[in-house]
């Protein structure tokens, strides 16, 4: 299954130790559709390779490839949305300038200032 909209947010990471001794890590996000009536879905990503490798931020447009999951506890069930593939959604916007994609016109190599830090927000 797949499912497409705006990240609006990023839970915190949590993991652990399992019964066998290996540690794990889940990250949650929250997704919201650009349907008429959107509806908001709440997915994660489970291991620290894909959790990096999604490098997933606040306000992206992505497309979640996902495997739903239920379980059932104390007689209780419980459902988990498995995300196993991230698409960046093709927004029409150019990408950022970083100072590796940075080459002034008319200019063969990198400039001799600094750039800043494209995630430096501060606006001075």
């Amino acid at each position: 299954m797949e499912i497409t909209g705006k990240i609006i947010a990023v839970l915190p990471a949590q993991g652990g130790v399992s019964k066998t001794g290996n540690e794990w890590k889940k990250q949650e996000y929250v997704l919201e559709t650009h349907d008429q009536y959107p509806k908001k879905v709440c997915f994660q990503l489970f291991g620290n390779d894909k959790i990096e490798q999604a490098a997933i931020l606040a306000g992206e447009n992505l497309t979640v490839h996902f495997d739903i999951d239920s379980r059932e506890y104390n007689g209780r069930w419980f459902t988990n949305i498995n995300a196993w593939k991230v698409e960046r959604a093709n927004t029409g916007v150019p990408p950022a300038v970083t100072p590796d994609n940075f080459a002034p016109v008319g200019l063969s190599s990198a400039p001799d200032f600094p750039l800043p830090s494209p995630t430096d927000d501060l606006p001075f």
